[in-house]
């Protein structure tokens, strides 16, 4: 039977089998240099603040979708994490394994990605509190976000492969790295010829974090609450 053509644009209607040919060309795709994560890591390393800014007012095709950046960037260091028991996650909570606190906890450390755009919602919130003067909404400081902290999950992922090939204790120092790192990119993203910006940026952070981390133990406790009832 002859393959059908379409009248239009004159390619196959039908598409071609999926082989491994084809997944090859996916990942291929994914991790082209010139338009992939590989592209996007380099330029976030180099200049975050000028490319995201190119990304949300000039250019969207150069860089990778920051919500997939940071879904992927999170399950590196997810599947790192686990493979090596390098750490427990964002909430350590020692209880038993039926409370709600250890399911919450759980669900965290097994869903880094959705965990990491909750909390980028905190983070999101201080810092269009202290950089209000700046013409970003609250979506566009979210997409910032998954950049920035996209990274901070593959620099936790290096640092977590390497501790647990040479079991070194490098965990606070990679804390430390993503501090700065943060900081730094937040700070060339608003205007890196102000050093208040990175000083706010760092502010932002703690803040996001630690709201963040009170509003899942207020969630526990409303949870518990509500069952006890």
């Amino acid at each position: 039977m002859s393959e059908k053509i379409c009248s239009y644009c004159g390619k196959s209607e039908k598409p071609k089998r999926i082989n491994s040919s084809y997944i090859v060309q996916e990942i291929e795709h994914v991790l082209h240099f010139e338009r992939g994560i590989l592209y996007t890591i380099r330029e976030l390393l180099t200049r975050p603040g000028q490319n995201i800014r190119d990304f949300i007012s000039e250019n969207r095709s150069r860089l990778v979708k920051p919500i997939l950046f940071i879904i992927v960037t999170s399950l590196i260091y997810t599947l790192i994490n686990h493979f090596f028991h390098i750490e427990g996650g964002y909430v350590k909570i020692e209880d038993t394994k039926e409370s709600t606190g250890m399911v919450i906890n759980n669900w965290i450390q097994h869903h880094y990605g959705y965990a990491n755009i909750i909390m980028g919602v905190f983070i999101a919130f201080w810092l269009k509190l202290f950089f209000r003067k700046y013409d970003y909404n609250f979506f566009e400081i979210l997409i910032v976000l998954c950049f920035v902290m996209g990274m901070e999950m593959l620099l936790f992922s290096v640092f977590a492969l390497i501790e647990g090939l040479t079991h070194l204790q490098l965990m606070p120092i990679a804390a430390v790295t993503v501090f700065i790192y943060f900081s730094w990119a937040i700070g060339q993203f608003f205007d890196k010829t102000k050093p208040v910006n990175y000083v706010k940026a760092l502010v932002s952070y703690v803040l996001g974090m630690l709201t963040f981390s009170l509003s899942t133990v207020v969630l526990i406790v409303l949870i518990d609450f509500v069952v006890k009832r």
